[in-house]
């Protein structure tokens, strides 16, 4: 029998671990996210130099905003798992968790909102000229 106040259900770590590996995820995914925006700008770039094409203008915003994504997923791995670490330690410590909405789901949310509507009107104006 485990220690009073031990946590020994095992759905309660399962769900922990589910939890990380969803961030983990969430991290990779716009780490590849990042990488893809970053290239397609440098892809752009080629193909205006061609002279086959017709000339456009191409914006640097590509490769620092897929910079930032991809800086955005490696802290998100980073955070997660610190996070996760710290459950877990108070987990089998027998510290009661609490139970609050995730800052860091919240942050992610926010800022991944503001680089949608950034580019949203970035791609409205550039096609209004």
């Amino acid at each position: 029998m485990p220690p009073e106040g031990k946590h020994s259900d095992p759905s309660t770590y399962l769900a922990e671990e589910r939890t990380f590996l969803a961030w983990i995820r969430t991290g990779i995914a716009l780490m590849g996210f990042g990488f893809v925006v970053a290239r397609f700008g440098l892809f752009l770039r080629e193909l205006a130099s061609l002279k086959t094409l017709p000339q456009f203008e191409t914006s640097s915003l590509s490769v620092p905003l897929g910079t930032a994504l991809l800086v955005t997923g490696v802290l998100v791995n980073i955070l997660a798992s610190v996070r996760h670490v710290r459950i877990v330690r108070a987990l089998n410590a027998g510290t009661p968790v609490e139970t609050k909405p995730s800052t860091m789901a919240i942050v992610v949310a926010l800022l991944l909102a503001a680089a949608g509507l950034a580019m949203a009107v970035y791609l409205s104006w550039e096609l209004a000229k």
